[in-house]
């Protein structure tokens, strides 16, 4: 069992790193001009790792129940104190998901402030007075030499 609670904690390595990588691609369509063209695929595989990231985790919870552990952290941290070839995977998982976190906040501040400056363009947008001599819908002055 504790075989397979190891080959878990590798595969949630994988899973993790990819999905770390996956959020260095979202930062990059999120500073793009055009980030419409990449989101939807980014979300979608990012989706699809999200669930197999929590697949993992229940089966590695299943896996310590079985050995006599709690689920969780904590019982990661006990079952590292009892097998020691679990150190150092649990440790780069640990690492894995940390670095992951933090780019995952990073993204959420880029989207936060793109979203803000596009409110701000719509309002500024919205406050303009309907006869203040701009250009209209047709792309001409309204009224100016018959045009």
């Amino acid at each position: 069992m504790k075989d397979a609670l190891l080959a878990t904690v590798i595969d949630e390595i994988a899973a993790v790193e990819a999905f770390e990588s996956l959020l260095a691609f979202e930062e990059k369509a999120l500073i793009a001009a055009s980030p419409l063209e990449t989101l939807p695929s980014i979300i979608e595989q990012k989706t699809a790792l999200t669930e197999r990231i929590a697949g993992l985790e229940k089966q590695r919870d299943a896996q310590l129940a079985a050995l006599g552990f709690p689920g969780g952290f904590a019982g990661m941290e006990s079952a590292v104190t009892k097998e020691e070839r679990l150190v150092e995977p649990w440790k780069l998982l640990r690492a894995a998901a940390t670095r992951a976190k933090q780019a995952n906040n990073n993204n959420g501040v880029l989207i936060h402030t793109r979203m803000d400056y596009n409110r701000r363009a719509l309002a500024a947008l919205r406050v303009a007075p309907a006869k203040s001599g701009f250009y209209g819908p047709d792309g001409r002055l309204p009224g100016v030499l018959g045009l």
